[in-house]
């Protein structure tokens, strides 16, 4: 469901998930945080599924078109792209999306739907990153190899609480993204 109300409905599913997990977003609890009557989502909804699986259409198709326009070239070096997308997800935390993220795939754990948007948009993700690692000369497998790597520590440099300051943290993911990004040339 793309447009109109339906789209509010979705939001508040995803901001809910992102709260309390999948067994929180429920109908009674979003029609309340939204403050309408419950009528209004059966208008637009056959049923917490369908609600479901708007929710993660959503989250799948907005991922995917994401992380394609943060790879895009445009103009700009394969390494400078990917110096690019570590300060974009290092250097400002969105706590939200991220809550979402952990959300869904702690979803995904159970659920065959969610597993395989969570599946989909992961494959996105290090294809896309994989040809910017193409880009940059390296061999296919390599290249696929070091995309891995790459979300390994977008991902986990998220979840690392570390004992050191905002500027340690910040010289930590530099060094490391130049192990990442490699040299030019």
């Amino acid at each position: 469901m793309t447009g109109g109300k339906g789209d509010t409905w979705i939001e508040a599913g995803l901001a809910e998930l992102a709260r309390s997990g999948v067994g929180g977003v429920r109908v009674e609890v979003l029609a309340k945080n939204l403050g309408v009557t419950k009528g209004g989502f059966y208008r637009r909804f056959k049923d917490r599924a369908a609600l479901l699986d708007g929710i993660l259409q959503n989250w799948s198709t907005g991922r995917i078109a994401a992380i394609e326009q943060q790879t895009s070239l445009d103009g700009v070096t394969a390494r400078d792209r990917l110096r690019a997308l570590i300060r974009l997800y290092s250097e400002r935390m969105n706590t939200e999306a991220m809550a979402v993220e952990l959300a869904i795939r702690q979803w995904a754990r159970s659920d065959d739907t969610a597993a395989a948007a969570v599946a989909s948009v992961d494959a996105a993700r290090l294809h896309n990153v994989g040809h910017l690692y193409r880009a940059t000369g390296l061999p296919p497998e390599e290249a696929d190899a070091q995309a891995f790597l790459f979300y390994c520590f977008i991902f986990g440099q998220s979840l690392l609480f570390l004992e050191r300051g905002p500027r340690k943290r910040a010289q930590l993911v530099a060094k490391s993204a130049e192990k990442l990004v490699g040299d030019e040339g």
